[in-house]
């Protein structure tokens, strides 16, 4: 399998802003996928950091909102059917969601775990536009210590 993957992300090197456009997209939904190995080849390669930031955060954002949308499609049911979370549980993460609400999006920058909280904000109806602009804030932080750290302006 991670083969499959390693070939996929090669292909999107070769691809340029389109391939990091994609990779960032995919890598911001439920699949496993690194956008961080192919914005480091690009900016290897010679592409202009500042287009790469740019490419990426609007395409990691666009897959975060994907995730939000697929969290808003949940039911609690499923979650206390499928996965056996009590429903006081289920209660007791609402209120945090309530409390903080669209501003967890920011956390969203954390590779793995930050899609995880898309799917969340998203499952508990946190608002859309707020969440959407924390999102985009964290996604974009990501992409800007990243590529600051590939091209050494920070180590």
């Amino acid at each position: 399998m991670t083969e499959w993957l390693d070939h996929i992300q090669l292909v999107m090197l070769d691809w340029g802003y389109v391939g990091m456009f994609v990779s960032a997209l995919l890598a911001a939904t439920i699949l496993p996928f690194s956008s961080d190995l192919v914005l480091a080849g690009l900016v290897a390669a010679g592409c202009s950091p500042v287009w790469i930031v740019a490419v990426a955060t609007v395409g990691n954002w666009l897959g975060g909102l994907i995730s939000y949308w697929m969290g808003w499609l949940g039911k609690t049911e499923w979650l206390e059917r499928w996965f056996g979370v009590k429903h006081e549980t289920i209660v007791k993460h609402k209120q945090r969601v309530d409390r903080w609400g669209p501003f967890l999006a920011i956390v969203s920058w954390v590779p793995f775990v930050g899609d995880v909280f898309a799917i969340v904000l998203g499952f508990y109806k946190a608002r859309f536009w707020p969440t959407a602009w924390w999102l985009f804030v964290g996604k974009f932080l990501r992409y800007v210590v990243e590529a600051l750290l590939v091209t050494g302006v920070i180590s």
